[in-house]
């Protein structure tokens, strides 16, 4: 089968397309034909020897844990999908990988099956991004119908998604972005626009429920000083002190949760490089024949600050069903 593979950690350039034989699956796995292939901020970090520890084998070795495609093959112990059914989801992770390539083998709880609302294209840009907003809005910020959420750069991987979730449980969902995304994203759910760029988002919001933090830095106390007393401000990008936690808390009556994943470690690094993409999302079909340009040119444009870590497949799947997440 046809393959990128990373024959060393040295950037983007050391990913070569490579004729590999076909992975068969064990007991309690599945073959998925791959149709497209989501590209992370961690696929490129992993190229560039960054986290090594979250590949599973050694060089040469086949990036990508996004996917979307349609089952070809399964093992003896799954009776979840059949082969001809149209999944997505995200390999493993640490290790797994292998969504460059025209097959891959996951494990049933790996994937779910693909809404038909979605093409392959989108929903193999949805796991990564789409996982990491589920677990800020309902695991740590207890979201539910009816409360004020303000989501931050929500144009972006994680914020769109989020946006989409918030809307679809009936809260009232604000959102922060440059101007030429406001249409994107009152079409996508949200009742109330910022532009950072002209308007400061404390002068306009005032006594919400919930924040989701990508952005860090000031925004985040920014963001504790107008959030109701008892309401809660999901951050990611970096970990807030012991010290601020208590402080926020007292003063404000506050709740400032940090999001734990490998992404943080991501960002973290993300903060430190002077050379980072900016694009807001990117993901690349993989077909057949697939041609590493192509996945270089889209690994130089991925966004920072996506999370990656366990994908919630069931709910992640039953929400988005009916809101197309790009």
């Amino acid at each position: 089968m046809n393959a990128i593979h990373l024959q060393e950690t040295s950037g983007i350039d050391a990913l070569s397309h490579e004729e590999v034989p076909r992975p068969e699956p064990e007991q309690n796995e599945l073959v998925i034909r791959a149709h497209a292939a989501g590209v992370n901020p961690l696929d490129w970090l992993i190229c560039r020897g960054v986290l090594p520890h979250l590949r599973d084998t050694e060089l040469p070795w086949i990036p990508g844990w996004d996917v979307s495609g349609v089952v070809e093959a399964v093992g003896s112990g799954v009776s979840e999908f059949a082969p001809g059914d149209a999944v997505c989801g995200m390999a493993r992770l640490p290790g797994g990988g292998g969504a460059y390539a025209e097959y891959i083998t996951v494990t049933a709880d790996e994937i779910t099956a693909k809404p038909s609302s979605l093409s392959h294209l989108e929903a193999a840009g949805m796991p990564m991004a789409g996982q990491t907003a589920f677990h800020a809005l309902y695991e740590a910020g207890n979201l539910s119908q009816g409360q004020d959420v303000l989501v931050h750069a929500a144009a972006g991987g994680v914020g769109h998604m989020a946006v989409q979730f918030a809307a679809n449980t009936g809260a009232h969902v604000i959102g922060t972005a440059s101007g030429r995304n406001e249409a994107f994203l009152r079409d996508i759910g949200v009742d109330e626009f910022v532009n950072y760029r002209k308007e400061q988002f404390e002068d306009e919001v005032n006594d919400v429920d919930l924040v989701v933090d990508t952005v860090g830095g000031d925004v985040l106390e920014r963001s504790v000083k107008i959030t109701r007393p008892g309401g809660i401000v999901v951050t990611l990008p970096e970990p807030p002190s012991e010290a601020g936690i208590e402080r926020y808390r007292e003063e404000y009556g506050v709740e400032v949760r940090f999001l734990i994943s490998y992404s943080n470690q991501i960002q973290q690094h993300c903060n430190r490089s002077s050379s980072m993409p900016n694009r807001e999302s990117s993901s690349q079909e993989s077909p057949t024949h697939i041609h590493c340009p192509k996945y270089r040119m889209h690994l130089r444009g991925v966004p920072t600050g996506m999370c990656v870590g366990s994908l919630p497949s069931i709910l992640l799947a039953k929400t988005m069903t009916n809101r197309s997440p790009i």
